[in-house]
């Protein structure tokens, strides 16, 4: 599908095309954003290019980045999505607060087909940060598109419910599903039946981060267990495009989620 003929579709079929069969390999590439230099951002468009030809779903990018190289989407399957959360190293104590930086209006004029953006449930800045959420998801419920929701639970202010097993992560999970979000974006809770609680908390399609950057086989082994206690995919960065071969572990991600392929 071209992207030009992307900017006629209607919001289910917009998720289709993200979520094919209801499944996704997304990667976040918005790392440069916060901070710089990044290993494996320094060609962003071979990156691009690279994971365009493993078949990946989604590549979610700042509206600079989706404007510059949205391009070398067309006549793919692969779509961009743009991220509307920023914030630098250089905050200091507002750090891990993030701010909007665009509106859902700019989403299809920049080459994308959905929006994305960050809250850090228990972080300085929370009530912001949810509001910024929640006024995106209304821009785009007017414009027909799709968000996705990075809702972590993170920061010094986290207040975990007695007996939760997740650790405020299924919480996050439901503020994503609450607020309007589409897509969640979630983080593996370290073992299969917390992870359950995690994807029975909403019924958006979740997504699972990579986290810090580890042993491939490892975290190829994660994805697999998240998909068999109800992830609906990946959205994952730094485990991809810092890897020495991002198009090779994007690859094994593909394979993984749309073909139910083994580690091995």
């Amino acid at each position: 599908m071209c992207q030009a003929s992307r900017h006629g579709m209607n919001k289910s079929e917009r998720l289709e095309s993200l979520l094919p069969n209801g499944r996704g390999v997304w990667i976040p590439i918005d790392h440069g954003m916060s901070d710089y230099p990044c290993q494996g951002l320094e060609d962003t468009e071979g990156l691009i290019r690279d994971l365009i030809t493993a078949g990946v779903d989604a590549i979610v990018a700042q509206k600079g980045v989706v404007s510059h190289y949205g391009h070398l989407c067309e006549g793919t399957k692969t779509n961009m999505v743009i991220h509307f959360s920023a914030s630098t190293r250089h905050g200091g104590a507002d750090s891990s607060r993030k701010v909007s930086v665009g509106q859902a209006s700019e989403v299809e004029s920049r080459g994308g087909i959905a929006a994305s953006a960050q809250v850090n449930i228990g972080s300085d800045g929370e009530a912001a940060m949810l509001e910024a959420l929640g006024d995106l998801t209304t821009q785009c419920h007017h414009l027909g598109l799709p968000v996705l929701g990075m809702v972590y639970a993170r920061g010094p202010n986290l207040n975990v419910v007695d007996g939760d097993a997740t650790k405020g992560v299924a919480h996050a999970a439901r503020v994503a599903f609450e607020i309007g979000c589409d897509v969640g974006k979630t983080t593996w809770t370290g073992d299969e039946a917390s992870f359950a609680h995690v994807t029975a908390a909403a019924p958006i399609p979740l997504l699972v981060a990579g986290g810090a950057k580890t042993n491939t086989f490892e975290m190829l082994t994660m994805v697999k267990k998240a998909m068999n206690n109800g992830a609906a995919g990946v959205c994952m960065g730094r485990q991809v495009f810092a890897h020495e071969q991002p198009s090779a572990v994007a690859k094994a991600l593909v394979l993984i989620v749309h073909h139910d392929a083994s580690v091995e």
